[in-house]
């Protein structure tokens, strides 16, 4: 009867087991879409952040939105960000508006005139995909190399730090005998004290 007992707990035990198993799979996959999708271009990835700054977008663009932008291939008419060559990694967020992969010709929405450098596929870090007004004010610490790490290492620590196993209470084993010691004894009931009964005395 234990012995049944006991493999029906363990059956029970198996879905919570199986269904932790799935929750850590879902958390991994997550991690993993999101840092693929948001790992910066600064660390090796795909995903430029940039926060405007100036008139040369307007109305497009305001001072202090954020945009997102991904690496990839482009064409006329997208929004671009590139770092212009001996510029010292200065970016700069504008409009395609003609040329072909040897020398884009690109201008701000706002400008009356073109941008004085032509970027190529080396010079560009990606296009305009989101574009989140006013949030770059208080997104600037997003763009440090080292805030993205630390988020990485919490998130994969998350993931993989063992939860709480719940403590199970040990049952007795009725099959295994007691130890003689330990099992009651059959105790004769006491005779009663008669009242005026004789009882020898001891002597000493």
């Amino acid at each position: 009867m234990v012995a049944s007992e006991r493999v029906e707990h363990a059956g029970a035990g198996l879905p919570r087991r199986l269904l932790g198993l799935a929750t850590s799979l879902v958390w991994i996959l997550g991690a993993l879409t999101v840092g693929w999708f948001l790992w910066p271009s600064s660390l090796g990835g795909c995903t430029t952040l940039t926060i405007v700054s100036g008139h040369s977008m307007e109305p497009t663009y305001y001072t202090g939105d954020l945009v997102v932008s991904r690496c990839g291939p482009v064409e006329i008419g997208d929004v671009i960000v590139y770092n212009p060559p001996n510029v010292g990694g200065a970016r700069v967020i504008h409009r395609i508006i003609d040329g072909d992969a040897s020398g884009w010709i690109v201008q701000g929405d706002n400008n009356d005139f073109l941008d004085p450098w032509q970027p190529t596929e080396e010079n560009i870090l990606g296009s305009a995909v989101l574009h989140l007004p006013q949030v770059g004010k208080f997104a600037a610490i997003l763009l440090s190399p080292l805030t993205w790490i630390s988020l990485m290492v919490v998130a994969l620590a998350v993931v993989v730090w063992p939860g709480r196993k719940p403590e199970e209470t040990a049952e007795p084993d009725e099959t295994q005998p007691q130890d003689p010691e330990t099992q009651p004894q059959d105790l004769e009931p006491a005779e009663p004290e008669l009242p005026g009964a004789w009882t020898p005395a001891q002597l000493t």
